[in-house]
């Protein structure tokens, strides 16, 4: 049977969406679109309008409010209420879409909608309502890779959907599919791949096939609509769109009934790094708006977590939430007007207990006050649950946790052992870890176990043997160990962080071993053998003999609350966490100290930020910062402690946020034998079955598919040279589908500590060759500016982030040219392939190649002296410089004086020039209208050309 063309599925696809209550209407051009859409809003504005249509001059008004801003302004538009006056004088107030009773629009189907922007592009299949295109459906044929689709889509957002009267800027939703693969997500151009979502229902079975599921639940016109009303949020911080990933809807939903139709409490268990923040929002803004709802109050459990935590819910909702920074603040929230509250639990219990706010809070004990707690797991287990829960009598507390109190893992405290369930009652909506990686929401984790001991008699234990019969804490103690641990995280950090694109956090059991740690890094830097920036943090309470002897994750010292603490410290501790503070200090510029409360709080703030913007290294850490801390720039978490349960995942859970592709898996290197916590906590927080599907599988697994694939790749194209002879485009997306596929393979081998290229089949010189044909062939793709025609290879995703690495740059090159020159001429050959395969698949080298080679032939045979390298490259660099920019102005007939101010402003604000700015570098008469656009164009390509080879990437 032939397989499944794309326009039998659109066919089929319509004609679905008209069963399912959408009108027909066919819109082949942006006249058409404009002319439904007054008829539309006409019929869902009618009674606003008094049954009199818009006339000529009044729909221009209402086209000129719709034409104006970003699509995220546009978003904001679409929401609200709308005023013109009309030709007789008369206010009209009028609206583009109904939030509040979202089943009450008009609603159409259209498709293969025409639009002209700087290519013409035809639309596959479009929802309109109220005559507004608010969800776009772009169809592959089965067989075709979904991110195809995807990348079509961004390619319609560049060259048409901003043309015209940009009405297609109002999409809210984008869906992709091949028939049998179907995804979601928000019109977000800054959104990768892996921020689309599959759809499931509320047990979270996956509805893939658009046909057969995917339709029916998510394109169901009152679904679609309530998704689009109250399931898109609008990110004030970043200004963008959000949309709910299905669980996150569910568990909303499931919150709002419990509210609307009982009194009883509940809990949300869902997955460490899947968004509560965003669910949780999303629950409380809809709930606070509640008729019977007098308050929402959002709990925290540390104050590092409300700064956060009202830092997010501001950036979905700007002004949404006013942070309680003291009880007196958090009393006043209580009985103003103030709908949404978030604060800690330890103000909360200040102001239900102290006296001097009896009569302040009295009013509130029988209101209908929604408490919503975060990460319930770690702090409502003690005498302040209860005294909330007696206090606010007419109250609803729902928890939010990725890792509940189960029997198995609770601890013994002054209630005795207590669960989640105990607290909260039913479990709301479940969305395991399991559930998780197989939608590809958060990543598998990578353990390795490393580390031997011998036992007294001369026998050698290794790490997979049950280590926990030697691990005392003399042994763990030792010097000779903690020396080693540090050259090893020294010696593997590049690899495990993809030299240094990512950033790392390292965990030890006491402020002591740490302490030790620290110095050991500090030492070894100064000796030379690492340039890695090592930041730490540990909380001001006096050091614990063994914090972990119950392998849980205690909760940290309220620092901004409890400043006495400061004076319990061991003073060596403390100076030492000065000492530390005063390295950070010297690197970042910065002022940071114990000295108080607050510049302590704002030093957890700031260390918080660079290891998110990658500029700390290693951040090392006793238990601060493995909870509650989300960043998508770390991907590796050493271990030197003993961990279970809730606090080994919550842990782990620091490395697997997504990010992109080259992010594969979250990297855990444990120096202690955690296997089989290991085991148990992922038995715990998901099944039985599910370990192998949460830890990647062993390093001689991933060789095997390396060489399958392999031998595919060999299969299309047997040598290198072949991929020269490929005919056809489908030839070309074949060996670039499965080279890519390589290149995925061998970026998770690559983080294994023992990798090595005599593993695999490949040899390391015929990989670097082949992905030189790959670059050669995306640059041929991306290059061609001239072409108008649509390629398919335009809708391949290159994935060059596969590729790139940060520290290979010109800087690099040249130290290796001084090796070169250096070694003995029988050593050379070799160092010199290494360097030209560095300019052939390194992207940022690429347009450097053919100086750089140029150099090496014929400047650096005539150097002697090995010092003088730098000084005649950059020489050499800068003669070549002038000259290009020299040979660009005369050929193009280009002001030198106007073309290198343009060239600064680039650089300066980051922004590409406009056409129109190019055109005026042109000396003598300007070029005619039809001219324009392609002179343009050429000239423009040519100076980021010139800017991509001569300044970009020439600093190390």
């Amino acid at each position: 049977m032939a397989k499944q063309s794309e326009a039998v599925l659109e066919e089929q696809l319509v004609a679905k969406l008209q069963k399912l209550g959408y009108q027909y209407t066919t819109i082949n051009d942006e006249k058409a679109l404009i002319e439904n859409l007054k008829n539309q809003l006409e019929k869902h504005n009618w009674a606003a309008l008094r049954r009199c249509p818009f006339s000529k001059t009044e729909f221009d008004k209402v086209l000129n409010i719709l034409n104006k801003g970003s699509v995220f302004e546009k978003s904001k538009t679409l929401r609200e209420k709308q005023h013109i006056i009309r030709d007789n004088g008369e206010n009209l107030y009028f609206e583009f879409i109904n939030t509040d009773f979202w089943c009450q629009n008009q609603f159409q189907v259209t498709n293969q909608v025409t639009q002209e922007g700087k290519y013409k592009n035809r639309y596959d299949v479009t929802i309109l309502i109220n005559g507004l295109p608010l969800v776009q459906i772009e169809l592959k044929r089965r067989g075709l890779e979904l991110k195809e689709a995807f990348n079509q889509t961004n390619r319609y957002q560049r060259h048409s959907y901003g043309s015209g009267n940009a009405l297609f800027q109002y999409i809210q939703i984008f869906i992709i599919s091949n028939g049998v693969n179907t995804k979601y997500y928000s019109n977000n151009r800054n959104q990768s791949f892996k921020q689309t979502f599959y759809w499931s229902d509320v047990n979270n079975k996956r509805l893939t096939n658009i046909l057969n599921g995917f339709t029916d639940a998510f394109l169901e016109p009152c679904h679609i609509s309530k998704m689009i009303c109250k399931y898109i949020v609008l990110n004030e911080a970043h200004k963008i769109l959000m949309v709910l990933r299905p669980y996150q809807y569910f568990a909303v939903e499931a919150l709002i009934d419990r509210v609307q139709n009982s009194n009883k409490n509940g809990y949300i268990w869902h997955t460490t790094g899947s968004g509560k923040t965003l669910t949780s929002f999303k629950a409380s803004q809809i709930l606070m708006n509640l008729p019977q709802v007098h308050k929402v109050v959002f709990v925290v459990d540390r104050k590092d977590l409300d700064y956060q935590t009202t830092k997010e819910f501001n950036s979905f909702s700007k002004g949404s939430i006013d942070g309680t920074d003291n009880t007196k603040a958090l009393v006043k929230q209580f009985t103003d007007d103030t709908k949404l509250i978030v604060t800690t639990i330890q103000k909360l219990n200040t102001a239900i207990s102290k006296l001097k706010y009896e009569n302040a809070m009295a009013d509130l004990k029988d209101k209908r006050i929604v408490f919503i707690f975060d990460e319930c797991h770690r702090s409502q287990f003690g005498d302040t649950h209860k005294r909330i829960k007696a206090f606010f009598g007419n109250s609803q507390m729902f928890g939010f946790t990725g890792t509940p109190i189960f029997a198995d893992n609770s601890s013994k405290n002054e209630l005795g052992k207590r669960t989640t369930k105990d607290l909260f009652e039913d479990c709301l909506h479940k969305y395991v870890i399991t559930d998780a990686i197989k939608d590809e929401n958060v990543l598998k984790f990578s353990v390795e176990y490393v580390g031997r001991y011998k036992h007294k008699d001369g026998r050698e234990s290794n790490i997979d043997i049950e280590v926990e019969d030697i691990d005392t804490q003399e042994l763990m103690e030792d010097e000779k160990r903690l020396n080693k641990i540090t050259d090893y995280i020294i010696a593997n950090h590049g690899r495990k962080t993809h030299s240094k694109e990512f950033t790392a956090m390292f965990c030890v059991d006491s402020v002591k071993t740490l302490i030790k740690y620290y110095d050991l890094f500090k030492q070894k830097k100064q000796e030379g053998k690492h340039n890695l920036n090592v930041a730490t943090i540990f909380s001001y309470a006096a050091n614990e003999d063994d914090a972990d002897a119950n392998g849980f994750i205690p909760d940290e010292v309220s620092i901004a609350e409890e400043p006495k603490v400061l004076y319990g410290l061991n003073l060596h501790s403390r100076e030492k966490l000065d000492e530390f503070i005063e390295d950070y200090n010297q690197i970042f510029g910065t002022k940071f100290s114990t000295k108080d409360s607050e510049s302590f709080y704002n030093y957890y703030n700031d260390i918080s930020k660079k290891v998110k913007e990658r500029k700390v290294d290693i951040l090392l850490v006793v238990n601060m910062f493995l909870t509650g801390f989300d960043s998508p720039s770390l991907n590796t978490l050493y271990v030197d402690k003993n961990l279970k349960y809730h606090g080994l995942i919550q842990a782990y859970s620091r490395t697997n946020r997504i990010l992109n592709e080259l992010k594969s898996q979250g990297n855990v290197v444990a120096f202690r034998n955690l296997k089989n916590r290991t085991d148990e906590a992922i038995t715990l927080f998901s099944n039985k079955d599910a370990i192998e599907v949460i830890i990647m599988k062993p390093y001689e697994n991933y060789t095997e598919q390396f060489d399958k694939a392999f031998g595919k790749l060999l299969e299309i194209t047997p040598t290198v040279d072949s991929v020269n002879e490929l005919v056809t485009e489908d030839d070309e997306l074949a060996f670039v589908k499965a080279f890519r596929e390589l290149m995925r393979i061998k970026n998770i081998l690559a983080s294994f500590s023992d990798f090595k290229w005599e593993d695999l089949t490949m040899t390391e010189q015929l990989f670097e060759d082949y992905k030189s044909k790959y670059l050669d062939l995306h640059d041929k793709v991306k290059g061609d500016n001239s072409k108008e025609k649509v390629s398919i290879l335009d809708d391949v995703d290159f994935e060059l982030e596969l590729i790139h690495r940060d520290d290979i740059n010109v800087a690099y090159i040249i130290q290796l040219l001084i090796r070169l020159r250096a070694k003995n001429q029988k050593d050379t050959s070799k160092a010199e392939q290494e360097i030209m395969n560095l300019l052939s698949t390194e992207t940022t080298l690429r347009s450097k190649r053919e100086l750089i080679e140029k150099f090496i032939k014929e400047n650096l045979p005539d150097i002697t002296d090995t010092e003088e390298i730098q000084q005649e490259f950059d020489n050499y660099w800068s003669e070549q410089q002038k000259k290009a920019f020299a040979d660009m102005v005369a050929e193009e007939n280009l002001s030198a004086t106007k073309t290198e101010k343009l060239i600064e402003n680039y650089l300066f604000a980051e922004r590409e020039p406009l056409r129109d700015e190019v055109i005026e570098l042109l000396e003598g008469e300007k070029p005619s209208l039809l001219q324009r656009k392609k002179l343009g164009d050429r000239i423009l390509k040519r100076i980021l050309d010139f800017v991509d080879t001569f300044i970009n990437g020439m600093v190390g």
